[in-house]
């Protein structure tokens, strides 16, 4: 994996998630939060087979982000690494990163309101404030409390003021 800024917070990122389950990641834009920081939490012990889902609040950056991770990993869109938004799905069986919309993480939490199989949820560009987003991050918070303790969540944003939100 290339060198990028974000490398420095993957030790302290890994032990809030390890010890609080839930963490804020503030880093500039190009640091590697979408793309490292996914694929560095795949051999989490926590995570064992259950799969990350990151959300991307568009289209477009969904299916960048899952193409620069699969390429990282010298795969195609669809193996480790795969993507789902309304009418356009590129994931297997072996999928253990999933780059959703948010709409498409709503569908997912209402339709499985314990996330079976899902080990991290990650909100990218969270300072990107939307309905879908904010009901999405609510959902996950809330199945987090009352249904899986085990649940991480991750939120990750260039400008959001961390420590504001993660005092909430």
């Amino acid at each position: 994996m290339p060198a990028l800024p974000v490398g420095e917070a993957l030790v302290p990122l890994g032990a809030a998630l390890d010890d609080r389950g839930a963490a804020v990641l503030v880093a500039p834009p190009g640091a590697g939060k979408t793309t490292i920081v996914p694929l560095a939490l795949l051999d989490a012990a926590w995570l064992g087979e259950r799969k990350i889902v990151l959300l991307e609040p568009r289209r477009l950056a969904a299916r960048a982000a899952a193409r620069r991770m699969a390429a990282l990993l010298g795969e195609e869109v669809g193996g480790t690494v795969g993507y789902a938004m309304r009418m356009d799905r590129r994931f297997s069986d072996r999928t253990r990163i999933l780059v959703v919309t948010e709409g498409v993480f709503a569908r997912m939490a209402i339709d499985d309101p314990e996330l079976s199989g899902v080990g991290a949820v990650l909100f990218d560009e969270a300072h990107e404030r939307s309905l879908d987003g904010d009901f999405g991050l609510a959902l996950a918070l809330d199945i987090r409390d009352g249904l899986r303790p085990d649940l991480r969540v991750l939120v990750m944003s260039a400008t959001i003021d961390g420590a504001r939100l993660a005092a909430r």
